[in-house]
């Protein structure tokens, strides 16, 4: 049961009909596994805080650099050389410090990583590199894990939800293992706001999914591109041939 600085400091969404208490009560239960703390962790670890997640395990292995204060908004130019998961603890601390907060500073792999998938109410996807996608999209698959996936690049960035049912497709039959070839920011750049953009419709997803409300982008690909503010959602087909989640 909420106690009565918990109910004012989460009245916005309590007073929600399709939220209410239940809602929260269900966000304040939540484990959600974050794999990075970059341009699309930060937003995405602050806003659920914010919204009251119970509890956020947050695994990156790299440290501030300068040029990540472009974009990655939970650093600040004193963080720089910090570990990326501690400064991002520190200031999810200093907006709720209710959170509670299991901060990894190491790349996490094989069983290690499977074992916090099974643990989570949600995985969320903030990596920049296919074959760390492709490793935590089997492992969702394998526990019955929600998944959900952000990219951005340039102006432009993707979200899309995979909600680990049989009859629907996983990230690998999005994207094949022959797509690993893709560029990060700092071969191609990207424009500061586009993460935070991502990394907000990330964490609502999040929050749909935990919460049981409205229509979560399940088996879909919304993509964004901030030069013309055009959206579009495309449905997904389950590849029968995929070799992660059709086997």
């Amino acid at each position: 049961m909420m106690n009565d600085d918990q109910l004012l400091r989460y009245s916005r969404q309590i007073m929600m009909p399709e939220f209410d208490i239940t809602g929260q009560e269900k966000l304040l239960d939540a484990n959600v596994l974050i794999i990075g703390a970059g341009g699309l962790g930060c937003p995405v670890a602050l806003y659920l805080a914010a919204a009251g997640v119970g509890s956020l395990t947050i695994c990156d292995h790299d440290q501030v650099d300068l040029s990540n204060l472009q974009r990655q908004i939970a650093h600040t130019t004193r963080d720089l050389g910090k570990d990326k998961v501690i400064s991002l603890t520190e200031s999810i601390h200093a907006l709720n410090p209710d959170t509670h907060v299991n901060a990894i500073t190491r790349k996490l792999k094989g069983e290690e990583l499977a074992e916090h998938v099974k643990h989570a109410t949600v995985v969320i996807e903030c990596t920049d590199n296919f074959p760390s996608r492709f490793l935590l999209n089997s492992f969702c698959v394998q526990h019955g894990k929600p998944l959900v996936s952000g990219a951005a690049t340039g102006f432009n960035g993707q979200v899309a939800v995979f909600n680990a049912k049989p009859e629907a497709p996983c990230y690998n039959c999005l994207y094949s293992d022959v797509d690993e070839q893709q560029l990060s920011c700092s071969e191609t750049g990207i424009l500061s706001p586009i993460t935070g953009v991502i990394g907000t419709l990330q964490a609502t997803e999040t929050i749909k999914i935990i919460a049981g409300i409205g229509k979560p982008l399940d088996g879909k690909l919304m993509v964004f591109d901030g030069l013309t503010m055009d959206v579009r959602t495309m449905g997904l087909a389950k590849d029968p041939e995929c070799r992660t989640c059709s086997s």
